[in-house]
């Protein structure tokens, strides 16, 4: 795929999802850093579901904090590994609170350092919450750039690197939401529906279905 296909692919795109934005339901950066926490090996609709219930109760560090770790599972036990991510997401509270004031740092090492948060889910943050043109790569994204040449690597960190050598620049806030929301719904894992693709064209896929 060269530089001309890789904006055309994004202008299609853009077209296609007006409004590329997480399905996570938040309404800080904090209330966002906790759903991409818990939504590791989860669906964003089973996420949805818990912290509807959980940040009415608990949306700050200190509330979660006051809850204790048995207090915060009974809210997320319908999510996968909430035993670990209960327990990283309450060690993640005191070090926002001893460390940075309860707030959400703005940066990739300070949010790293933060128990159960990593590349992934630090460039989420920089990206949903703070506007910055990161690219976190998860399975849907790893499989869109490898799938249509957009962006080729063998690991998620390689990915990443030719994504920010090679999305156009005016996509790189948008691109992130862009193609997940395309692998979600298109470019699926099993059987992408190919027959109904706004990048067919463009794509370098060998095994296109009608579908």
């Amino acid at each position: 795929m060269n530089k001309n296909s890789r904006l055309e692919m994004f202008d299609r795109l853009a077209i296609a999802i007006p409004k590329p934005e997480t399905e996570l339901v938040y309404s800080t950066p904090f209330e966002l850093l906790i759903a991409v926490v818990l939504s590791a090996q989860a669906t964003d609709k089973g996420v949805n579901k818990a912290t509807a219930k959980l940040f009415p109760v608990a949306n700050t560090p200190q509330a979660i904090l006051a809850l204790g770790l048995e207090g915060l599972k009974e809210y997320i036990k319908t999510i996968g590994l909430f035993n670990t991510k209960g327990a990283n997401i309450i060690k993640l509270c005191q070090r926002l609170i001893d460390m940075h004031t309860g707030e959400v740092p703005q940066t990739r090492t300070e949010l790293e350092a933060l128990a159960g948060v990593g590349r992934k889910t630090a460039n989420v943050i920089l990206n949903t919450a703070f506007g910055q043109p990161t690219i976190a790569v998860d399975t849907h994204i790893f499989r869109v750039s490898n799938r249509t040449g957009l962006a080729k690597g063998k690991n998620v960190l390689q990915v990443e690197q030719n994504l920010e050598k090679w999305v156009p620049k005016k996509y790189k806030l948008d691109a992130h939401h862009l193609l997940i929301l395309h692998g979600r719904y298109t470019c699926i894992a099993r059987k992408p529906r190919c027959g109904s693709c706004i990048i067919e064209d463009l794509c370098d896929f060998k095994g296109k279905t009608e579908c």
